[in-house]
């Protein structure tokens, strides 16, 4: 996911711009940077303790810096009058699918309306996407705004491997959301088709990556036992909100399931003390009028003994005498929920662990609940992962009650337990976690490793144990399959490859972090967590063992002014706004010239029916030695249309001549290409970020150049892959003006004339022209400021379209 936030300073002082980003919890930062009057700042990754020692120097010194660890990221810089900013963010994460579907989630809350918005996602999958479907806007971690079933101005585009959404408010739909413009989540959700019982294995350079959803499998019964706090904590609203969940999920249980409840404060009661019941229609009823008559009182008592007077705890109950000789084939669960931690009995944490692993004997699963913020969230994580399960927090608020009932569903449907993905004949190596103690309807469970060099192929054996008995699969994946056959919306084997060995490096990090929390060995601990931030390091991301930093000289310090640093307090960010003259001027497509003009207006739209070999001057403006060409290249005719050629362009070239300065830039579909002081040559293939003099240009990977010029011009060119494109499709580049404010009046070329135009209207924005006449009259009243040219060619476009 890459954040973009571009910000100017329109007054008369210097102002503080706030970027700031709620991450998903399992997110790495893998990239930074901050531009700020057309100086790019790289932010590396540093070992946490290097990178704090870097950042306390940097502030001893007086120098702007940042340094960010944390899920919500939160950097500031001080912008000076008529200054400007932009921030670029990326981060990675595997989504996890649950419920049959993969939820991206993209936290959208700019504090204010803003000119432009636009949030993109595009979806790539080998096997097939069988929907796609966009939620309305979420304001809290459930919770939509709205009855809409899709946000407006949303767009979506599916195909078979490939599926594109966009979405576009415009600064009246973003007031309509609030007056702070919008403050939610934009929430994408797909399914993938998965028609091999084994899974799907994409195998690229050396890496692989393990996909096993299997449908179809018939549930397991299950023997649950519900855990619940009942201590005095637990009063008003929280104990409303589990008994409403419990009610629910009462009667969800499965006729042929098995279940108990265990409630605990200082003493612990067991529903039915000897035995789990069948989830009758009458068991059901009973067991809720008992939680119908819960109540709330006493302290957290975990895991006593027997010999400390109260019955003995949790811990030493949660696994019944009589359950230990359940069916073969009935899967054993426990979903204990808390929202403190131990104040009586037993309370250190590792003898809490040693007795809930006796008690349940390494063949129970226990899932832990830890409701709201006092809940010991790390004890509960301990527990769970020791146990054959996993620990959720459960967020204090007007959603708990969904998201106690969300996560039952999850775990409600076991299909297989047991599980173990081998890969045979030591092909395989530098595995990460491939035994599975359940598999869930709805779910997914992944593996990722590295195969041997010179390896052909690679045998995949499956086993687990289901209702209908023992599985047992193998496949034979060839090591060269998945790379000869591209897929997805790019095609690109470089891409999915390099996505491949980063997923393989992102999953290898969070298994050592993970037997890093569950070591008691210190020298343990010590050298998983050396080997989780070596890999961190190298694979450049954002994890608990390292931390982000950038540094930047401080211009303000050494011109007299008092510096601000990066980090500073929270202050009022909201008043800045993008500059009047920052408009969208593109051409893209074949070729298909727009203008978006601000305030909703609409665009102005035309089309110039080239050559396959012309070029066309885009820009050209002899005042400031800029000038932009685009290079077109033919395309098929269109069906009955023969008569109109069809062309794209496939070069963009850039010329800045300054008296003792001058270069090209050559983009191409292939990368960047900078003339100059000698030649550079940028692929792109990866992610790079350049600064000369008057000229800054940053390349993102298989997605787009920008090209800043001196302080008030700024261009974007993207770049358009098809894996798979029809006979009309080529894949071809697109040319935005971003930033035309230090364009001339003299300006020429057919975007360049446009330029000057708009912002010679940006005083009239604010009151609209609504007949041909106004706007005429406008025109003779600004004429002569010196914008006659630009505005007779404009105005013809306008009158001829």
């Amino acid at each position: 996911t890459q954040v973009w936030t571009f910000m100017s300073n329109p007054h008369a002082e210097a102002k503080e711009a706030f970027f700031d980003l709620d991450l998903p919890s399992s997110a790495f930062i893998s990239n930074f940077t901050m531009t700020i009057n057309e100086k790019i700042y790289v932010a590396e990754v540093k070992e946490k303790h290097q990178a704090k020692k870097m950042y306390d120097e940097a502030r001893r010194q007086g120098k702007t810096a940042a340094h960010v660890e944390t899920e919500k990221f939160r950097v500031s810089a001080s912008v000076e009058a008529g200054g400007k900013v932009a921030f670029e963010l990326t981060y990675e994460e595997l989504l996890q699918r649950h419920l049959g579907k993969y939820q991206h989630a993209i936290s959208i809350r700019p504090h204010q309306v803003v000119r432009n918005l636009s949030v993109e996602v595009s979806i790539s999958e080998r096997t097939g996407i069988s929907y796609v479907h966009v939620l309305p806007l979420r304001t809290s971690r459930l919770r939509g705004k709205g009855d809409a079933v899709v946000p407006p101005s949303t767009r979506v585009e599916k195909g078979t491997h490939c599926a594109w959404i966009v979405f576009s408010p415009t600064p009246q739909e973003q007031a309509e959301f609030s007056s702070s413009g919008i403050m939610g989540d934009f929430v994408v959700q797909y399914d993938v088709t998965m028609p091999d019982v084994a899974g799907d294995v994409q195998i690229y350079n050396g890496y692989f990556v393990h996909f096993f959803a299997p449908r179809g499998l018939p549930p397991v019964q299950k023997d649950v036992v519900f855990v619940i706090d009942v201590s005095g904590s637990m009063y008003g609203t929280k104990m409303k909100q589990t008994k409403k969940a419990m009610h629910v999920i009462l009667s969800d249980l499965h006729h042929d399931d098995y279940f108990n409840i265990v409630t605990f404060s200082d003493a612990v009661n067991v529903w039915m003390p000897s035995h789990s019941i069948q989830a009758t229609p009458q068991n059901i009823r009973k067991a809720k009028d008992y939680v119908s008559k819960m109540e709330a009182d006493g302290c957290e008592f975990w895991a006593g003994q027997d010999n400390c007077g109260v019955g003995g705890g949790v811990a030493g109950r949660l696994v019944l005498e009589p359950r230990t000789q359940t069916a073969i084939g009935r899967i054993p669960l426990i979903i204990f929920l808390t929202d403190g931690e131990p104040t009586s009995g037993v309370t250190a944490g590792s003898r809490i662990l040693s007795n809930a692993q006796q008690a349940l004997k390494g063949t129970t699963s226990l899932f832990g609940l830890a409701f709201g913020d006092d809940a010991d969230y790390g004890l509960m994580r301990r527990l769970s992962l020791e146990n054959r399960g996993v620990a959720r927090r459960i967020y204090e608020d007007a959603d708990a009650t969904l998201q106690l009932k969300g996560f039952y569903d999850e775990i409600a449907s076991p299909l297989l337990y047991d599980v173990e993905l081998a890969y045979l004949d030591g092909v395989a190596q530098d595995l990460t976690q491939n035994l599975f103690p359940n598999y869930f309807l709805g779910s997914e469970l992944v593996v990722a490793g590295r195969v041997k060099p010179g390896a052909s192929e690679l045998r995949v054996r499956t086993t687990g144990h289901g209702q209908e008995g023992p599985l047992s699969l193998e496949n034979d994946i060839s090591a060269n399959a998945t790379e000869a056959a591209p897929f997805g919306c790019f095609g690109d084997a470089n891409q999915i490859s390099r996505f491949v060995q980063r997923l393989w490096a992102y999953f290898t990090i969070q298994d050592l972090l993970q037997a890093r929390f569950r070591a008691n060995d210190t020298a343990a601990r010590r050298l998983l967590t050396e080997k989780a931030t070596n890999l961190s390091l190298k694979y450049n991301f954002v994890t608990p063992v390292t931390s982000l930093i950038v540094v930047r000289p401080d211009e303000d310090r050494e011109k007299g002014r008092p510096a601000k640093a990066a980090t500073s307090p929270p202050g009022q960010g909201q008043d800045l706004i993008l500059h009047p003259c920052l408009f969208f001027l593109a051409v893209d497509g074949d070729p298909h010239f727009v203008v978006r003009l601000p305030h909703s207006l609409g665009n102005l739209c035309f089309t110039l029916d080239g050559c396959s070999g012309d070029v066309l001057r885009l820009v050209s403006d002899p005042a400031t030695g800029l000038s932009v060409n685009g290079h077109l290249m033919g395309a098929p005719f269109r069906p009955g249309h023969e008569e109109r050629p069809r062309t794209y362009f496939d070069a963009i070239t850039i010329a800045v001549e300054h008296p003792r300065v001058g270069y090209v830039v050559n983009v191409t579909r292939k990368g960047v290409t900078l003339h100059g002081e000698g030649e550079l040559v940028l692929p792109f293939a990866q992610r790079a970020a350049i600064h000369k003099p008057q000229l800054a240009i940053s390349v993102w990977p298989e997605a787009n150049v920008t090209v800043w010029i001196g302080h008030e011009v700024e261009f974007l060119v993207l770049l358009h892959r098809y894996s798979h494109p029809t006979a009309l499709q080529r894949d071809h580049l697109g040319f935005y003006v971003v930033n035309s404010k230090g364009l001339s009046a003299s300006a020429g070329g057919l975007l360049g004339v446009i330029a000057p135009f708009l912002c010679a209207m940006v005083p009239l924005w604010a009151s609209p022209i609504h007949n041909l006449p106004q706007l005429l009259q406008v025109i003779k009243k600004r004429e002569k400021e010196g914008f006659k040219d630009a505005f007779t060619v404009a105005y013809n476009l306008i009158q001829s379209n």
